[in-house]
């Protein structure tokens, strides 16, 4: 096989595994009435006068289902922490003693729910974008090829099934991803 053939189909399956790991991670994101650390731990906070994801200013641990404790490292950053945290506004209840802050995660309403459903279903569509687009590129990398004369009709006609193969892994492996994030968000 063609060496640059070889490189094309490398970035394409490294593109299509970057956009279903992006859509794992912004599942993650998505609040569905338990503590889950990664809803806060990229917020960024003033931390010395600089802008900081609050993970690297303290300990963030799950207390129960529906509590998470933030324990800063240095207690007189407290309040520039919780400020931090309060103009995220996720929706989320914050209250501290002075030397951590606890983060409430209030139950979700069904209205609630079905707007983080429409949300995991646009993130899904955003992802599958993505990974149409990236066929495309890399068919047209192939079909310029076949017209200079580098590979075969066959060749091509092989490649382009190959393209399909992967894609529809992908896409299949997201499809399913939705509908596990989307349980877990309907779940009471």
């Amino acid at each position: 096989m063609n060496e640059n053939v070889e490189m094309n189909l490398m970035e394409y399956e490294e593109q299509l595994d970057k956009c279903f790991n992006h859509l794992i991670d912004e599942y993650m994101l998505i609040r569905v009435g338990r503590a889950n650390p990664k809803v806060i731990e990229n917020v960024m906070v003033d931390y010395y006068g600089t802008k900081t994801p609050l993970k690297q200013t303290c300990n963030i641990t799950v207390q129960d289902a529906r509590m998470i404790v933030v324990s800063p490292w240095d207690v007189s950053t407290l309040r520039n922490l919780r400020a931090g945290l309060e103009a995220a506004n996720t929706g989320l209840s914050i209250s501290d003693d002075g030397k951590i802050i606890r983060v409430g995660f209030p139950m979700l309403t069904e209205e609630r729910r079905r707007e983080f459903s429409k949300d995991a279903r646009k993130l899904l569509e955003e992802c599958k974008i993505a990974m149409r687009n990236a066929r495309r590129d890399v068919l047209e990398e192939f079909k310029t090829m076949k017209k200079n004369a580098e590979i075969s009709e066959d060749e091509y006609n092989s490649l382009e099934k190959d393209v399909q193969k992967s894609i529809d892994n992908y896409s299949s492996r997201a499809d399913n991803a939705c509908e596990k994030k989307i349980a877990e968000i309907m779940e009471v």
